[in-house]
C-alpha cells in the first residue's frame, strides 16, 4: 500500500491510499482545487480514483466532496447517518453513486479490504476505517472523544496508525474557546488530547508497527512539537522503541506528508 495524509487539522482533512488495483481518498475536507492540487502533487490522478470514503458530516471533512464527486464522478462511501445528514447538500449527485458502507461492516475494492468501525463522536454516525492489503494493516483514527476497548481490539497490530492527538489540555483549558466549547471538546464525543492519544496507542502498537502519524491537531490548542513530544515520551515510558523500529511522524493542514509504502 502506498499511502499520503493529503491534509489534516481543524480546517480540513483528507487521506489517499492506493494498492496495484485500487486508488481511495479518504473524506473530502477541502476545496476541489486543492484536492486536485494535493493529488496531483504526489503523482496521482483524481480521475483514477475508486471512491471516496466518509468518516463523517462535518465540514472539515466534507467540504469540496460535491464539486469533487460531481467532477469526477466517484461513487462516495460513507455510514446510513452520514448520508441522512449530507443527502441535502448532495442532492444533484446521481444517486447510484451514493453507497452506503454500514458501520462495523467490510468492503473489498479489487484488491484492497476497507473495515468500518464506530467512533465516539458528535456527528450523526462516524466512522474509522482499516485499511488491508494482504497482512499490511493501516488503521485510521480520527475524531472521537475517546478510543474504546473494541476499537483497540480493531487497531491492534497496525503496521501504520494515523491516530488524531487533537489538542493539549491545559493549552485548550488556558485558551480562548467559550467554556461550552472546551466541555464539548474534552467530552466522550469530542476529540482526542496528546495524552489520550499516547495512551491508546501504549495499548495497540505491536512489533508490526512501523509508523505513527499524529493527526487532526488543533491550530489553537496544540503545537505540532508539543503534540509529538508527548507521545514519544508516553510510548517511551511504556518501552516502546519510538526512534528505533518505530517513528512518529507529524500531519499538517496545509501540505500532504510524504508518500510512503508498505
Amino acid at each position: 500500500m502506498r499511502y499520503s495524509i493529503l491534509a489534516s487539522g481543524s480546517s480540513g482533512n483528507s487521506f489517499f491510499v492506493r494498492t496495484g488495483k485500487t486508488r481511495l481518498l479518504t473524506d473530502v475536507g477541502l476545496s476541489c482545487k486543492r484536492i486536485e492540487k494535493l493529488l496531483i502533487g504526489i503523482d496521482e490522478d483524481p480521475s483514477q480514483l475508486d471512491g471516496i470514503l466518509i468518516t463523517h458530516e462535518h465540514i472539515d471533512h466534507v467540504r469540496g466532496l460535491r464539486v469533487f464527486a460531481k467532477k469526477y464522478e466517484i461513487p462516495i462511501y460513507m455510514s446510513h447517518g452520514t448520508w441522512k445528514a449530507l443527502s441535502p447538500q448532495l442532492e444533484d449527485l446521481d444517486p447510484k453513486r451514493i453507497i452506503i458502507f454500514p458501520t462495523g461492516e467490510r468492503h473489498t475494492f479489487n484488491d484492497l479490504t476497507v473495515e468500518s468501525f464506530p467512533v465516539s463522536h458528535d456527528a450523526a454516525e462516524p466512522m474509522g476505517f482499516i485499511f488491508k492489503e494482504g497482512e499490511k494493516k493501516i488503521s485510521y483514527v480520527t475524531d472521537l472523544g475517546y478510543v474504546s476497548d473494541r476499537i483497540k481490539g480493531k487497531i491492534a497490530d497496525s503496521h501504520v496508525f494515523i491516530m488524531e492527538a487533537n489538542h493539549d489540555v491545559e493549552m485548550l483549558r488556558m485558551g480562548s474557546y467559550p467554556w461550552n466549547v472546551k466541555q464539548r471538546i474534552l467530552g466522550d464525543t469530542g476529540h482526542l488530547s496528546n495524552e489520550t492519544s499516547a495512551e491508546a496507542l501504549t495499548e495497540v502498537i505491536s512489533r508490526n508497527t512501523e509508523r505513527i502519524y499524529l493527526a487532526h491537531l488543533s491550530k489553537e490548542n496544540n503545537l505540532i512539537e508539543l503534540a509529538r513530544m508527548t507521545v514519544t515520551q508516553i510510548l517511551l515510558e511504556e518501552g516502546h522503541p519510538v526512534g528505533e523500529k518505530i517513528r512518529v511522524y507529524d500531519t499538517y493542514p496545509d501540505q500532504a506528508t510524504i508518500p510512503h509504502e508498505i
